[in-house]
């Protein structure tokens, strides 16, 4: 019998979290899941403890084979998953007894969504820095999908492991990939480029460990150059495509990174918008820099043809501001304006 949900579970030298892992999900409320965990290779005792498991559950399938990296696994675990909902966890998190069950209910009400998250919980106290948790904070308010679009050029508005998402749509658009960069956030993108819809259910269904060997601490793909690598591809290759004038709200190094990497996928940047910061009077790699109150007297009227803004300023009080003053002004984020960090 095809179970209701399939849990992808990629694992490397996980020995030491796995039980933890697969107790929690022991524990759910939802008994209609199968686990295809995916052995990566693993040089401790990881591969030795899903089998003893395995042989207990039969739940729980092994795959096994040589290591090959992360987005590998992802894509052999996922052509294994029978289920037309796929649930991703990580080998060191731990999943609240109600986060399958619930999830799928909202999967079953709102078939118009193909990605569904949950709010999260940071553990392991001593490993979680203050801008972590900020962050953890900030991605919990995103519930959404309007919400969740909005952000998706700041920071990866969802955490991959606590995600469930139609197995259909993933492999429509060519399953996981390895372009340089996160290979979660490339998939929101790619996600929201198709126009998928993403939602989150507003409770706190899953426990995110932090610690220092973590993969967005150590593997390059998920560097601030490499997230903006990717912000400006599909930026380019999306948002811009069709007008690839546009103005940048912001004159610091950010803004000026983002711009370097537009400019070198064809992006025509019109102009910096702040106070002066280069070397040339009245201009930052070539483009004219102007206060915020000299382009305001440019704004056109709604509904008429302008220059898109990429407000890309550090701060989120910052981005908030310039926000409002489009809005007052009659512009429409995600049409006329995003926001970028």
């Amino acid at each position: 019998m095809t179970p209701a949900v399939s849990v992808l579970l990629p694992l490397y030298n996980a020995a030491a979290t796995i039980d933890e892992a697969l107790d929690s999900l022991q524990m759910q409320t939802l008994d209609d899941f199968e686990v295809v965990a995916v052995d990566d290779g693993s040089d401790d005792s990881t591969a030795d403890r899903v089998r003893a498991r395995a042989a207990a559950d039969p739940r729980l399938r092994l795959l096994t084979g040589p290591h090959r990296g992360l987005v590998a696994a992802l894509n052999r675990g996922l052509a294994d998953c029978r289920a037309p909902l796929v649930a991703r966890m990580d080998g060191d998190d731990r999943c609240l007894p109600g986060r399958l069950e619930q999830q799928v209910v909202l999967a079953r009400q709102r078939a118009d969504v193909d990605v569904i998250g949950c709010r999260v919980e940071l553990f392991a106290a001593a490993e979680i820095s203050p801008g972590f948790a900020a962050y953890v904070d900030w991605l919990n308010g995103l519930v959404d999908h309007e919400a969740i679009v909005r952000a998706l050029y700041i920071e990866s508005p969802l955490v991959h492991p606590s995600v469930l998402f139609r197995r259909e749509a993933v492999h429509a658009l060519g399953g996981y990939q390895d372009p340089g960069w996160a290979e979660d956030y490339d998939l929101w993108l790619r996600c929201a480029a198709a126009g998928r819809r993403f939602a989150k259910v507003p409770a706190v269904l899953f426990q995110w460990r932090e610690h220092a060997g973590r993969l967005t601490r150590t593997d390059s793909r998920y560097s601030v150059e490499n997230f903006m690598r990717a912000k400006a591809w599909y930026l380019a290759t999306g948002w811009l495509r069709e007008r690839p004038d546009f103005a940048v709200w912001g004159t610091g190094q950010m803004a000026r990174r983002l711009t370097k990497h537009l400019q070198r996928l064809g992006c025509r940047p019109q102009a910096f918008i702040g106070a002066q910061t280069g070397r040339q009077a009245g201009l930052l790699r070539g483009v004219p820099v102007v206060s915020a109150a000299d382009w305001a007297l440019g704004l056109s009227a709604p509904g008429q043809a302008r220059t898109r803004v990429l407000v890309a300023l550090p701060s989120r009080a910052g981005r908030q501001a310039a926000s409002r003053r489009l809005l007052a002004a009659g512009w429409v984020e995600t049409r006329d304006f995003l926001c970028v960090a």
